[in-house]
């Protein structure tokens, strides 16, 4: 009964799983290329697209579609100081571009920017330190999510 409710509670609510992206057929084989080939964001794409079932290559092929991530960068900006003028409060913007190309077409251009604040405090400079590596590997994972949910959209 409880496992009912609970069921019906979660469904209701409009709770779904994340994780599995409908990409089209054309897209279940990959090459990923990328500026920073053993860079976080590159890896966790292929990450993302081996779960997801997508065969990437390690080659290019011509035939195949082939995604790559132009760049990715983390900009910080000011939101509030101390008394003592030190930085209180950045916002951190992580901006992705990349780039979704089709044999004998235009490649298709994406962009975007996640935006997290971060709390910075001079007193615990090692744990401030191990918290802003933890958001900015959390918002490689959830670049990486948006950048195969924009892919599961692409209609030819």
């Amino acid at each position: 009964m409880t496992l009912f409710c609970l069921t019906s509670l979660i469904s209701s609510c409009g709770f779904q799983l994340r994780g599995d992206y409908l990409l089209n057929d054309e897209l279940q084989t990959l090459y990923v290329s990328s500026s920073d080939v053993h860079g976080e964001l590159t890896r966790l794409v292929k990450l993302h697209l081996t779960h997801n079932k997508v065969k990437v290559l390690k080659h290019k092929n011509v035939e195949v579609p082939e995604l790559r991530i132009m760049s990715d960068k983390l900009d910080r900006r000011t939101l509030s100081v101390f008394q003592n003028g030190q930085v209180a409060e950045y916002e951190l913007i992580y901006a992705v571009h990349y780039q979704l190309r089709f044999a004998n077409e235009e490649p298709q251009d994406f962009r975007f920017e996640l935006n997290r604040d971060y709390q910075d405090d001079p007193n615990y400079a090692l744990a401030k330190s191990r918290e802003l590596s933890l958001l900015l590997s959390e918002m490689r994972k959830s670049a990486a999510d948006k950048m195969l949910r924009d892919m599961a959209r692409v209609q030819r």
